[in-house]
């Protein structure tokens, strides 16, 4: 019998053995490191018995699949926990995540961070304890005899919604078991360093009809140095989180009286967004785009044209009842349609294409209540929208030059170096979520990975995470949590101009059909903003903050002298504010380096009589004294070359 290795090399061996035997032979220090492997490419416990010819990749804490067998055991050993020292709470799932794990647990009385020190210590008991984690099955009926025994009624639900012919397993730890399909460790003692890090709300299932459950988050690596350099690193995270620091800069509130997921920009996030704002649709318009004002409702006829009644009505807001024969309207959750009906208003030859439609919109998504963070996923918002109508034969070239205009965004944004690339494909088997037309998408998904594979793109592919008109290349970020979100997205729809009878002439004078790509320029712009602040730490670059300058007088002999200065910076175009408060220097520095602002000028006696400026630059500290122009053109150069530090 044989193993074929990853380097491909190969191991024989006459009689059955287990993973964890065939790593010993590989090596002792991979034996030693081994937390599972793959077996002809299906990930199993270091237990599981080889016998025959068999692919054969032993995992280690260096592998996801390895990280992840490793996190799900420290699940479990939570759970077992949690179980020991409240033994009326219900547990409900526990899955391994990116850096760690967490449990979703119903508790009869709500715990609190306190509680988390009593359940660490608990962890490190069973831990010590070393107890073998014992993998079983059982019949169906069986099964849900021994969780209603438990009285696990979450388990029993997840045991009534598997498929009828599903193997249910189950793992043993000491007294403790647990519905799981694991893999896992072979035993409790393994896990090395952990910690329990938050305690947050979910609902059952993520659905917000059901229960708010306790979720209990906790981390674990293999070696305590990475576990304190993580530790260290989520409370950096923490510093950085935006839905904090924007609060504290003054940048969005929010107000219960207003509604989850509508927050307030106050005056330093108003002028960072309408900064943001002119330069996308200024450099759009330099590639030829034409700016469009649509409304922000439209009735529901419209988007029954479109195909979002259809496949999209749940995430929208509805004004009016159908049932009641009233007029239906709803808030629009896109401009597609919008901008369709304006490419419709009158006859378009193929000369006039390409047609690319922007526009700074408004948007209305119904997010559910538990989804809400911060700036990051809000009801309203606002989308550097557009959409280029386009021949077959220059679907390419501009598909090209929409990448290339989005990733000019991301360079001078700063936020390039921590973008992935996802290509977002269709689920056939979802008949409800997509428009249900096979051919056409094989057309357009192959001619999407044409595109991405003539760009050079480094992507992977996502089934069921298309538009439900068309694929898209989806332009990924995460926050400083982890947490990764769509930051931009072009997708490319063979369906809705069949769906608004979109045509136009072509060069033998025939109707022909366009094609159309769906885009933004930079993406949402607070959920951009919200990654900026957690980008720059709220420090924001000079063209980007909202206050570039502030002028500080010593004394009330300099205070006309500061306003003075402070009008010919704002006639030059920079953004600048006076400080002629009655304080001292040095707390009128701490609170410029408290709210960030790039330069601070100071204005004494010797400045005003000599005419100059003493600059000090953040981060930097004083940079020694200039000519009011000179520095003017400093911060100009600064702005213009969009730098970032």
């Amino acid at each position: 019998m044989k193993l074929t290795l990853k380097d491909g090399s190969s191991l024989e061996y006459d009689a059955p053995i287990t993973v964890k035997e065939a790593a010993a032979k590989i090596s002792e220090g991979l034996a030693r490191a081994a937390l599972g492997a793959k077996v002809d490419g299906v990930v199993r416990e270091l237990g599981y018995v080889l016998d025959g010819d068999h692919s054969l990749e032993i995992l280690t804490f260096k592998d996801e699949e390895g990280r992840k067998i490793y996190r799900h055991t420290c699940a479990h050993i939570l759970a077992q926990a949690v179980k020991s020292i409240f033994p009326t709470c219900k547990l409900a799932i526990g899955p391994a995540i990116e850096n760690g794990f967490y449990y979703d647990i119903d508790f009869v009385t709500p715990i609190t961070m306190d509680d988390l020190p009593r359940i660490e210590a608990e962890m490190k008991n069973i831990i010590k304890a070393n107890y073998k984690l014992e993998r079983f099955t059982l019949p169906r009926s069986e099964a849900l005899k021994l969780m209603r025994g438990y009285k696990e009624d979450y388990k029993v639900q997840l045991i009534n919604d598997l498929p009828a012919d599903a193997e249910i397993s189950f793992y043993r730890q000491g007294d403790f078991t647990d519905l799981c399909a694991g893999p896992h460790l072979p035993s409790t003692g393994m896990i090395k360093a952990f910690k329990l890090t938050s305690l947050t709300g979910a609902y059952w299932r993520g659905n917000e009809k059901n229960k708010m459950l306790s979720r209990i988050y906790g981390t674990c690596f293999d070696k305590k140095s990475d576990l304190a350099d993580h530790l260290a690193a989520l409370e950096e995270a923490k510093k950085r989180d935006h839905n904090k620091l924007g609060r504290e800069l003054g940048i969005f509130m929010t107000d219960d009286n207003i509604g989850q997921g509508l927050p307030l920009l106050m005056p330093k996030g108003a002028k960072i967004f309408q900064i943001m704002t002119r330069f996308v649709e200024d450099e759009e318009e330099k590639r030829g785009y034409l700016l469009t004002k649509t409304p922000y409702m439209a009735k529901s006829n419209l988007y029954k044209i479109s195909g979002h009644w259809d496949h999209y009505k749940e995430g929208m807001f509805i004004i009016g009842d159908e049932e009641k024969d009233e007029e239906v309207y709803a808030l629009r959750p896109m401009t597609c349609p919008f901008q369709y009906t304006i490419y419709n208003n009158g006859l378009k030859s193929y000369r006039d294409l390409p047609l690319r439609y922007g526009e700074t919109s408004t948007l209305f998504r119904n997010e559910a209540s538990g989804e809400m963070h911060g700036l990051i996923r809000i009801r309203q918002f606002t989308l550097s929208e557009g959409h280029l109508i386009v021949t077959p034969e220059q679907l390419e070239e501009e598909f090209r030059n929409v990448v290339a205009l989005e990733q000019y965004m991301l360079k001078c944004f700063g936020l390039d170096k921590d973008v992935s690339y996802r290509f977002s494909r269709w689920d056939p088997s979802d008949t409800k979520k997509y428009i249900n037309e096979p051919e056409i998408w094989d057309k357009a998904e192959d001619t999407m990975r044409r595109m991405l594979d003539h760009l050079g793109i480094n992507y992977v592919e996502a089934k069921g995470e298309a538009a439900f008109y068309g694929p898209k290349l989806d332009i990924q970020i995460k926050n400083v949590h982890g947490k990764e979100d769509t930051l931009i997205t072009v997708q490319v729809d063979m369906f809705l101009a069949e769906n608004f009878d979109m045509n136009y002439i072509d060069e033998n004078g025939e109707k022909k059909r366009p094609y159309i790509i769906h885009r933004s320029s930079i993406g949402c712009y607070e959920r951009t903003l919200a990654l900026l602040i957690e980008k720059f730490a709220g420090a924001f670059p000079v063209w980007l903050s909202p206050t570039q300058v502030r002028v500080a007088s010593l004394t009330d002999r300099n205070s006309d002298k500061a306003r003075e200065i402070t009008a010919a910076l704002r006639a030059a175009g920079l953004r600048a504010e006076e400080d002629t408060r009655n304080e001292t220097l040095g707390y009128k520095i701490r609170s410029w380096q408290m709210e960030k602002i790039p330069y601070m000028l100071i204005i004494g006696d010797k400045e005003a009589e000599e005419n100059v400026v003493s600059v000090r630059r953040r981060g930097e500290g004083d940079k020694g004294k200039f000519s009011l122009d000179d520095f003017i053109k400093q911060v100009k150069e600064d702005v213009e070359s969009k730098r970032l530090d």
